[in-house]
């Protein structure tokens, strides 16, 4: 990642476009995020959005990585939720405060802190993008999810005017989007996240104005908001997933009859067999 993408994060999300991509993707999850149930629910970077302010968990953290352009270095309690002490979680420069009601930990996200299938809920907006290795980073929330526990991924869309500006400025050394990695491709991630055994259960895009710089501007193309959303969907410049870590043969849906074993004199079974697996 370069020095420009560390520093740009948190003064770009201050400006027009930067307001405007965060206000669309806050009234998403805060829509998405309200029925999701459970116990302990995270958000992996980007803490100037609250990704969780509307989930009811009784234990909601952030956590954040101090590799990550998304973050700003700050202190924090060292558990959350599931944490067993793998990773830091007090050390770090001061900066930010976690909102009201909130845990959070100072960590390497590839390495997360928290014990296997402990987390009901994870959000990760941009996290990917700032990430050195985004599939591994992937395979730990995977990890670290329970079954049929939900994982929430918002990200710049690569296949839209916004990345179309964001692959010449690369190349110019003047990224419209702070990014540490290429932009994601949607039908890439799609790939990822069902090779870890995820089942996509909805996806949506939004912020269909072109990439400019100012306000007036911006809001001189507001009806390209519903133009957009109808006529060129998958164009939009962000896009939000919501997936379902599925756990194959675990479901059990009904009675299945099968032959008793012939059996030795004296044995028995240790348990009979009186259910069926749903193979998807």
């Amino acid at each position: 990642m370069t020095d420009r993408a560390i520093i740009d994060w948190p003064a770009w999300t201050d400006s027009p476009p930067g307001r405007y991509v965060l206000d669309w993707e806050q009234t998403q999850l805060d829509r998405v995020v309200s029925d999701v149930f459970g116990y302990h629910a995270l958000q992996l970077g980007l803490p100037q959005l609250d990704a969780l302010r509307e989930n009811r968990m009784p234990c909601r953290g952030l956590v954040l990585d101090a590799a990550s352009g998304a973050s700003a270095p700050y202190t924090y309690p060292r558990n959350v939720g599931g944490a067993n002490g793998r990773g830091p979680g007090n050390v770090g420069p001061q900066g930010l405060s976690a909102p009201a009601g909130r845990s959070a930990v100072w960590c390497d996200l590839l390495d997360l802190p928290f014990e296997a299938q402990s987390v009901d809920l994870i959000v990760m907006p941009h996290t990917l993008e700032f990430t050195s290795d985004p599939h591994r980073l992937l395979r730990e929330a995977e990890r670290v999810l329970m079954p049929e526990g939900q994982l929430i991924i918002s990200g710049f869309n690569s296949l839209s005017l916004w990345g179309a500006r964001q692959s010449v400025g690369k190349m110019t050394g003047r990224p419209f989007v702070p990014s540490a990695v290429d932009l994601i491709a949607f039908t890439r991630l799609k790939d990822w996240i069902k090779l870890l055994g995820f089942d996509l259960e909805r996806g949506r895009f939004g912020c269909y104005r072109p990439p400019l710089d100012s306000d007036q501007w911006l809001s001189r193309y507001g009806f390209m908001e519903a133009a957009g959303d109808r006529w060129w969907p998958i164009f939009g410049a962000t896009y939000m997933i919501k997936a379902i870590k599925r756990v194959r043969g675990m479901r059990l849906v009904g009675p299945l009859k099968v032959k008793k074993p012939v059996l030795a004199a004296g044995l028995a079974p240790a348990a009979t067999p009186n259910t069926r697996h749903h193979h998807q």
